[in-house]
Formats: structure tokens, sequence, C-alpha cells
């Protein structure tokens, strides 16, 4: 039932990696230099899920509601209080506030950027000169796939992704999936971008199909050769890649071997726009968050699975309100609960299967919202605060980073800066130290990982 149904071009997509890898570019968890693979200390054997609420999160209705601000200013939704004393989140985050001690807010995080293609991609990379996400400098050295279990290192999880029934929701990937000066491979896995990845990586299928795929992996790797490209063990290669399309990774991608009760709790499925939405016209429809909460499981899967980096997307955040777009009203009385939901349910799972540690959770978007509500009932675009949390990952919780203003408008305390959050990440993912000594890695992607410094209160 809750099996990923992929469409047909995803087994091009596939095999397209696999090009790469017999060509190449990376071969389960091998870089072009075998780093990661030769020297398996460099990573730290953990994985980040982002979470993007793509169209820019409201700070007041979230994290920083301000109730001692002017009305126009504070948040629509009132406040509700945490589990970290003195510290409210928006009103319809209960189960968030109850996990508030497993969190971090960041209430000082800005870029300055308020127009959406540049500030998501500018977030999703970290703000790094290569202009590549964070997940494709993640896999430029890690490899393109797990060297053990062949999962895809960098993963994008889309409404879409969740089966065809969703097709008509909202999908932007290409904001949170550029690959900058890197070469395009190193873009995310996108299951719903293609096709029968899934079916044609089961061990059920005939004989013949498994011949023409090994068929071409030799090809492939005759290919490879021929380009006399610098790798050893050529035929472990081949083997590797063929690997990856018929064991145990399309497990990862099947909810049916979820229990039932659990994926009920994660469930966002009743969680739709306003009727006063729907009945002005069909624009708020596209933006349900009825996928997020088994997104948010598959997520958790791919973890386990050994995908170092996942995100996820969840759209609908730009608020502008008017007639065709969402006021606030619409917004927060369907996305904020289903946050809710399945962030708390994804918390506490990854909590009761002690993967804590092992998994870092980071929520944030392109830019944050204006701090005065329009005359549309919505708020504008504004990059001087931005929405973001952590959770996880080994990292300090329980705490609040940084302060706004009286108006949530600008941090008052140092800005946390984009660069700040790419260390972060980094750190988690990498033996940074490790890596500043080891020889061979690409010197551009080098500095950048090796440059920035972390956001110390979370060390």
């Amino acid at each position: 039932m809750f099996s990923i149904d992929l469409s047909n071009r995803s087994r091009r997509q596939f095999l397209q990696t696999g090009v790469a890898t017999a060509s190449g570019l990376s071969v389960s968890g091998l870089s072009v230099n075998g780093e990661a693979a030769e020297s398996p200390q460099l990573l730290r054997g953990k994985s980040v899920v982002v979470l993007n609420l793509q169209g820019g999160p409201t700070q007041f209705e979230t994290f920083d509601p301000k109730m001692t601000a002017p009305r126009e200013i504070r948040s629509i939704t009132g406040e509700v209080a945490t589990s970290i004393p003195g510290v409210t989140f928006g009103g319809t985050l209960p189960r968030l506030a109850a996990l508030a001690h497993k969190m971090t807010i960041v209430k000082s995080y800005r870029h300055g950027i308020s127009s959406h293609g540049p500030a998501a991609m500018h977030v999703m990379a970290g703000g790094n000169p290569t202009g590549a996400m964070m997940g494709a400098l993640f896999a430029r050295i890690s490899g393109l796939t797990n060297a053990s279990t062949g999962m895809p290192q960098n993963t994008l999880v889309t409404a879409r992704a969740m089966g065809d029934q969703y097709k008509e929701l909202y999908y932007n990937s290409e904001r949170v999936s550029q690959t900058g000066s890197l070469p395009a491979a190193y873009k995310p896995f996108d299951p719903s971008a293609g096709g029968e990845i899934v079916e044609n990586m089961k061990l059920h299928l005939e004989a013949a199909r498994l011949g023409d795929r090994r068929g071409l992996l030799r090809e492939l790797d005759f290919l490879r050769k021929q380009a006399d490209l610098r790798f050893r063990a050529a035929d472990r290669f081949q083997d590797q890649a063929f690997n990856v399309l018929v064991r145990g990774v399309a497990d990862a991608f099947d909810l049916s071997k979820e229990d039932p009760r659990l994926l009920e709790r994660y469930n966002t499925g009743a969680m739709e726009p306003s009727d006063g939405a729907k009945k002005r016209n069909s624009y708020a429809e596209m933006f349900s968050p009825v996928a997020l909460g088994h997104q948010m499981v598959l997520a958790r899967r791919l973890c386990e699975a050994g995908c170092g980096f996942v995100t996820v997307t969840c759209g609908g955040w730009d608020m502008h309100g008017g007639g065709k777009e969402f006021t606030m009203h619409d917004g927060v009385a369907s996305l904020t609960p289903a946050v809710d939901r399945a962030v708390s349910a994804f918390i506490e799972d990854v909590d009761r299967r002690g993967l804590t540690d092992k998994i870092l959770l980071v929520i944030t978007g392109e830019f944050g919202r204006t701090p005065r509500i329009n005359k549309n009932g919505g708020r504008d675009h504004w990059g001087n605060l931005c929405t973001l949390a952590f959770a996880g990952g080994g990292l300090q919780m329980g705490q609040v980073v940084g302060r706004s203003d009286r108006i949530a408008g600008e941090p008052a305390s140092t800005p946390i800066s984009s660069s700040d959050v790419l260390a972060t990440i980094m750190h988690v993912l990498f033996d940074i130290g490790e890596l500043r000594v080891r020889t061979g890695v690409p010197s551009d992607v080098k500095q950048v990982l090796t440059s920035g410094q972390p956001i110390s209160e979370l060390l």
C-alpha cells in the first residue's frame, strides 16, 4: 500500500548513475581518488536530513512568535510553551514544543537574500563558492553510493516520490538540487523524477532481464577501460555497480515494511488546505502537506540504509496572501500542523531506534517572512531573519542560539550565516581534521569543507 510508485524515467536516471560509476566518477563509496573508501575514518558514519520548507517559512508562526510585538507583527497562531523554560513556539506546534529539549532553535540566522531562486540555492549550498548543494559536496568526497549498502549518498524526497496520487502536488527540484561547478553526476537521486528503479532492483525479475543489465554493465566497464581512467580492481567495480541494481537497496523505498501504527503516527494525510482556500481556487491544493509524514518516514529509512544526505521538500510557504494565494491563515491551518506531526514523529522515532546521535535533522527554507502582515493577510519575502532549527546528530540540543530583535526582523546578536550552517553540517558528516591533512581530495571542495566555523553552541 505504501510502496513508492515511480515513473518511467527513473530507470534511465539510475542507470545514468551506473554510467557515472562505471565510467569512473564514483563506484559504491569511492570518490574519484578513492579517498572515502580507503580512509573510512574520514566519514563519521552519520546522516543529515534537511527539511526544506519551500517558499520561505514564517519565523513567527514557527519558532519565534514574538507575542510582545504589536498585533500586526506577532504570530497569528499565538504561542505554546515548550519543554525549555521561557521558550515558546507558534501555537500550532504543540508536539514539537513538547520536544524542544531535543532541538536547538537558531533565532539569528540571516543571509540577506529575498528572491526565491537565489536564496533557495544559497541556503542549500550553505553559501559555498562552488554553488553546489551540500549533499553534492558530501557525495563528491564520500562517493555517489554507500560502499557497504549501495544506497545513493545524496537523495531528494519530494511529495511526488510517495506515489502517483501525489503527482499534482508542488514540485520544484532545481532550487534544492544544484551541483554548481561540480559534475552533474553529483545531483541528488530523485525517485520522483523517474522510473522503474525499485522494481528493477528486486530479485524477482526474469533472469533474461538481469542478464541484459549485467551485459550493459560489462559494456560500460569496457568503455571505462577504453577511456583509460585510473581505477584499480575493475571487475570489483563492475560487480558493485550491478549489485546496486539487484540487492536490498529497494527495500529502503518500501514503506509497507513499516509498522502500520508507526505510519499512522507520521500520517499527515488528513491535513488539507482550509476550506476557504479550496473554494477560492485550486491554487492552494497543490500545497497540501498530505505526503509529508511519509516523506519523513522514507528519509529515516534511507538514512538507516546508508544514505548520507537526504533533502525532504514541503512546498507552500510563500504566504503573501490575496485571492489566488495562501493567506497566513490558509497556510498555517495545514502546513504548520503537518510539520508538527511529521517532525515530532521523526524525532521520537529516531530516538526510539537509538539513532539520535547518528541522524541530524535540519529545518529551514530559502528565507523568512516580513515582520508586518500585509494588506492581503500574508507576509512577504524577508532575507534578514530566517527560520532554522536542528535536532540530533550528536550536537548540543535543548537550547536557543542567538536572539532576534523586538519585531523578529533582524538578529539582535551575532548573526549566524549560511557558511556557519554548512560548516556545522559537514562537521557532523566528516572528520574535518582528517580531511584537512588528506591528500588527493579535490582542492575546491576541500577548501569549502575545511574553511568554515561550525556554530559553536552546538558543539
